[in-house]
């Protein structure tokens, strides 16, 4: 039981690191549509 609350524990702080990198990619997205939306006023 141990072992399973540790990969639980493991399994959430990865999930949570990769939910912080697909917001930063996403917003390094969306800065780069914006900036390229501007360009072409």
């Amino acid at each position: 039981m141990p072992s399973l609350r540790g990969a639980y524990r493991g399994a959430s702080v990865l999930a949570c690191i990769h939910a912080d990198l697909l917001l930063f990619a996403a917003t390094l997205v969306a800065a780069l549509m914006a900036a390229g939306y501007l360009g072409t006023l």
